[in-house]
């Protein structure tokens, strides 16, 4: 119990155990502000595992019962997140975007004060296939680029990425092997588009996107399928799927004029 993870924070809170009022703080209340104020300074950042029950219990000298208690203030306030059979995690804060922006992933986790990665799953030159149709608006003759990757907040993937590519819009993306920029990045600095359709539906994780996402098959989810087009010729189909505990929309707008 000798690491820097195991010591109980060197603050206020812990070493005279009174708060800034100088109120005589509870086992609990000091176990809820050693840990919050690690989460909230940065030094346990999102995905690090804090000690076990039984290793804050011995640290703290108090009953399992006292340790319960704050953990479970924590969960409540949407700083950590229990996991069965592996501990608790600090949480990811929930990354908010435009509804009507054609946002880049990229961006989106380094808002956050995250390390962003990108790793290409697959990427294959295909003819149009009847399963397209709904996708992406293109005859049957034509050829298309299919590509999945896998987006990285940290250490934890963050969002799984489907998307085709039309090579008759963007005919450079079948030589284009996305070493250094994923797909949508990539493809927002090379096509300028001119409409944009998005489609956000709540889905249980099937299997790809839950092996994709290293959460379990069921789990809810939230997706956000987007076509575009340059002119009248469709540019590209792309779904997004997110943990649901992971991203939120958000819309301004503005009453109607009466007129």
């Amino acid at each position: 119990m000798d690491s820097k993870q195991d010591r109980p924070v060197s603050n206020d809170l812990t070493a005279g155990a009174v708060d800034s009022q100088g109120q005589t703080l509870s086992l609990h209340q000091r176990i809820l502000g050693d840990v919050e104020g690690r989460i909230l300074s940065g030094e346990w950042p999102p995905g690090h595992r804090i000690p076990f029950e039984h290793e804050l219990t011995e640290q703290y000298d108090c009953s399992r019962m006292t340790v319960n208690k704050a953990l479970t203030e924590l969960v409540k306030r949407g700083l950590i997140e229990r996991r069965r059979k592996s501990g608790s995690y600090v949480t990811f804060p929930q990354v908010q975007s435009a509804v009507m922006e054609i946002h880049d992933v990229k961006l989106e986790v380094q808002s956050l004060g995250l390390e962003y990665r990108f790793e290409l799953d697959e990427r294959k030159v295909r003819k149009v296939e009847g399963r397209d149709a709904d996708r992406l608006d293109l005859p049957m003759s034509a050829r298309l680029l299919e590509v999945t990757c896998r987006h990285f907040a940290g250490t934890r993937p963050f969002c799984f990425e489907e998307r085709l590519i039309s090579l008759a819009a963007v005919p450079e993306a079948e030589e284009e092997l996305f070493e250094t920029s994923a797909p949508g990045s990539w493809l927002l600095g090379k096509v300028p588009w001119s409409t944009a359709e998005h489609r956000i539906r709540a889905v249980a994780a099937n299997k790809a996107a839950a092996q994709a996402l290293d959460i379990s098959s069921g789990t809810a989810c939230l997706v956000i399928e987007r076509r575009t087009w340059s002119g009248r010729a469709p540019v590209t189909h792309v779904r997004l799927t997110y943990p649901g505990d992971r991203h939120e929309l958000v819309a301004q707008f503005a009453p109607s004029p009466i007129g």
